[in-house]
């Protein structure tokens, strides 16, 4: 060991959190050790090399920014670090800023840009579909809305195969909302206490994450029940979730039959007897949820929670705004994970690349139901450049292997991921599928107390001055959320997880220093 790293080391024996590593697994504490005699030596990890030099930048002063931002735009501070990104270009898996520094973007303009910034083939469509038709309207056909209607709609099973064209994830919820109340006739939806399903004011009834539930009106009608959650939760362990990672928490479940499953929807038939009325309009659930911090549900919830609800007369939702289009890896949609086949399914994000498009398809029977009721029209639904850039973005999934690609390299992250858990006391979960990783952060393994936030926004502002950003979630805003778009490559995985080993390694040591 170096003399560096010897007093800091020995102030870190001092921490009353650190001696329980030991105890839990002495291979863990050799790990954990081994890398706080590091402390003194860490260095910036190495980014991988990106082949584009980006332009200068030579727009507003960044001051000049912050004022308009603060004088005119929505005053909500949800800017990420204390000193925003000002992001001037992108490439693929790469993002640079006003100074042209350059960024590992691991959650892709929230879980958005699913085949890489400013994709070349992307790009070529939608400039050749600019120069030839901007917009005209539903009234007016047009071949890119049926051209890609009949992409998408082939990679859906039946009988979903009726398509509606909106522009985002809260409005594609929100006409889902209406034809689950159109074809059954009945008013209350139920959603997971967690779950995200928009900010318009009527899909706020089904998003219960507290920092987006207001003290207005909204919403009426939908009805919360317990997030099956098996880190959190009451019930749950090592045998529950699809990932490739399980809980440290231990449970008696055997793989073909999980306990924890049973106790959940035991829950679910409680909300259904208690808190809705005897028949319901429907049942809203993301396959992960992604706000909530890539929470994950036991291995056949949904699927027994599916037929509950359509005892109920309800009909089911799956909201893959966030986990569609092959991001999952092993499956092209969430719902396949579950082995489930919703009525109804909403769709936003990567199906644009970013840009700002969605979709609901659902089945002929649902889509008559609600003609019957209203005539429904969205003037840009549909649009000729967003329907362009959806065909163009399933061919880009497909020609270069993207959901294979999620699979392998997001199992590869996920397992890098787990081994910082088991080094260090403070990483208390790492979960997820494909690419869609949460790592959960707490005070210690223990309790799982949420670590304190100001601790998670310094872990966070450390890895963005290394290089690498990362998006956060939870109910306390505890879980670091990773889901980059599915370009991305080994290598980047190496510099991702050595950025955030470095950050960890780095609040350590402000820990110790804070004892003295």
């Amino acid at each position: 060991m170096t003399p560096a790293g010897r007093p800091l080391l020995r102030a870190l024996h001092l921490q009353t959190s650190f001696p329980r590593i030991p105890k839990m697994c002495p291979s863990l504490s050799r790990a954990f050790w081994t890398s706080v005699t590091k402390l003194s030596l860490h260095t910036k990890p190495r980014m991988p090399p990106c082949k584009l030099t980006p332009e200068k930048y030579q727009s507003l002063a960044y001051d000049r920014v912050l004022d308009i931002h603060k004088l005119h735009l929505a005053p909500v501070p949800i800017a990420y670090f204390p000193k925003p990104l000002l992001i001037h270009q992108g490439h693929m898996e790469w993002l640079f800023d006003y100074e042209g520094n350059r960024y590992l973007d691991c959650f892709s303009g929230i879980v958005t840009v699913s085949v890489g910034h400013c994709h070349p083939k992307v790009n070529a469509v939608a400039q050749k579909q600019l120069g030839r038709l901007w917009h005209t309207s539903a009234l007016f056909f047009h071949s890119p809305a049926h051209e890609f209607a009949e992409k998408l709609l082939a990679l859906l099973p039946e009988p979903l195969k009726v398509i509606f064209f909106v522009n985002s994830g809260s409005e594609a919820n929100d006409l889902a909302m209406l034809m689950a109340r159109a074809h059954t006739n009945n008013t209350d939806l139920i959603s997971f206490r967690g779950s995200y399903h928009g900010c318009s004011p009527y899909t706020l009834g089904l998003t219960n994450v507290g920092s987006f539930r207001i003290d207005l009106p909204s919403g009426l009608g939908c009805q919360s029940t317990m997030c099956p959650d098996v880190f959190r939760g009451p019930w749950g362990g090592s045998h529950c979730r699809d990932s490739p990672v399980q809980t440290i928490r231990k449970c008696s479940c055997a793989p073909d039959c999980c306990q924890a499953k049973d106790q959940y929807i035991e829950q679910f038939k409680d909300t259904l007897n208690t808190s809705v009325a005897k028949s319901i309009a429907g049942f809203f659930a993301e396959p992960i949820q992604g706000v909530n911090g890539v929470v994950q549900y036991p291995k056949g919830f949904l699927k027994e929670a599916f037929k509950l609800v359509r005892e109920r007369g309800g009909v089911c939702i799956a909201d893959e705004v966030q986990t569609g289009f092959g991001r999952l890896g092993s499956h092209f949609w969430g719902f396949q994970t579950h082995d489930i086949l919703p009525d109804i399914v909403t769709m936003a994000k990567g199906i644009g690349n970013g840009f700002p498009m969605a979709a609901v398809v659902t089945t002929p029977e649902i889509a008559k139901s609600l003609a019957k009721r209203m005539h429904h029209f969205n003037t840009f639904g549909g649009n000729p450049m967003a329907c362009s850039i959806g065909s163009a973005v399933l061919e880009v999934i497909k020609e270069e292997n993207l959901q294979e690609n999620s699979q392998e390299v997001g199992t590869y992250m996920l397992q890098k991921f787990a081994e910082l858990r088991d080094e260090f006391e403070i990483v208390g979960d790492v979960r997820g599928k494909g690419l869609m990783i949460g790592i959960e952060m707490v005070k210690d393994k223990m309790s799982c107390q949420p670590l304190p936030q100001e601790e998670v926004n310094q872990i966070h502002e450390d890895c963005k001055c290394m290089g690498l950003i990362i998006g956060r979630g939870g109910i306390f805003a505890q879980t670091f959320r990773i889901a980059p778009s599915m370009c991305i490559t080994k290598p980047d995985v190496h510099f991702a997880v050595e950025v955030f080993r470095s950050a960890l390694i780095q609040h350590m040591e402000r820990r110790a220093k804070q004892s003295f």
